[in-house]
C-alpha cells in the first residue's frame, strides 16, 4: 500500500481546493486533516510588490516599454 499526501485549501464553505489534478486509477477514500491555523500569505508577488513599484513606476521604464503600447 502506498499513502500519498497532497496539501490542499479548505474555503469556509468547505470547499477543498486541489493543487493540480489528481489521476487515480480509480476512486479512493481520502484522510482530510484540518490544521488549527489560518493559511500562511506567502505570495511572493505580493510581497515584492511594493518593492517592485518602485522600479515599474520609474519614467525610464514607461519609456523603455512605450513601443508595446498600441497607437491611439
Amino acid at each position: 500500500m502506498v499513502l500519498r499526501s497532497i496539501e490542499v485549501t479548505v474555503e469556509k464553505d468547505g470547499t477543498v481546493r486541489l493543487p493540480q489534478k489528481v489521476n487515480l486509477p480509480e476512486r479512493r477514500r481520502a484522510i482530510l486533516t484540518i490544521l488549527d491555523e489560518p493559511m500562511p500569505v506567502v505570495e511572493t508577488a505580493l510581497l515584492s510588490e511594493a518593492a517592485l513599484a518602485e522600479d515599474w513606476n520609474r519614467p525610464e521604464e514607461d519609456e523603455a516599454w512605450a513601443y508595446l503600447q498600441s497607437d491611439k
